[in-house]
């Protein structure tokens, strides 16, 4: 049975990152963002070509899955409610109730994630990648608990630091 991680960007660096995908023994990172590139410098190590780089060279898979990724609308939907918390992407520590209701509806429950699973190496660890930090501020978090509880695949967050 395969084995599900996931890992977002900020708070790592690129030896981190990486690093932190060997200790968990990650063989194959699913990419489920929309845009593959993260702004500023500090985090340029993520864009889409250098991080496929970094991961070929590390004798990790890359696949990117954009199907499972949010829309720009349910994005700016998420950085409304931010606003009205007054914190930004970056520091977010949950997701909207009407994000996660409509991320389900739109994106998650018509999503094909049989063929997902079948993709999973059966004696690998594969790694859901987006951004935020924390797993509860991000749609990974959303896509790890639906492929536990309809696949049975056990789930583990790895965290920067």
């Amino acid at each position: 049975m395969p084995a599900l991680t996931t890992i977002g960007v900020y708070e790592f660096d690129a030896d981190s990152f990486l690093a932190t995908l060997r200790d968990a023994e990650v063989t194959l990172v699913v990419d489920v963002r929309q845009r593959r590139g993260v702004r500023g410098p500090r985090y340029a190590w993520a864009n889409a070509r250098r991080l496929q780089g970094l991961l070929a060279d590390a004798g990790i898979a890359y696949a990117h899955h954009r199907e499972l990724a949010p829309s720009t609308e349910l994005r700016h939907l998420q950085y409304r409610d931010d606003d009205l918390q007054g914190v930004g992407k970056r520091t977010r520590q949950r997701l909207s109730p009407e994000y996660v209701a409509r991320y389900t509806a739109e994106v998650l429950d018509p999503a094909p994630l049989s063929a997902l699973v079948r993709e999973l190496p059966a004696d690998g660890i594969s790694a859901l990648l987006c951004v935020e930090a924390l797993p509860e501020a991000c749609h990974r978090s959303l896509i790890a608990a639906r492929l536990a509880q309809r696949f049975g695949i056990p789930v583990r967050h790895l965290l920067p630091g």
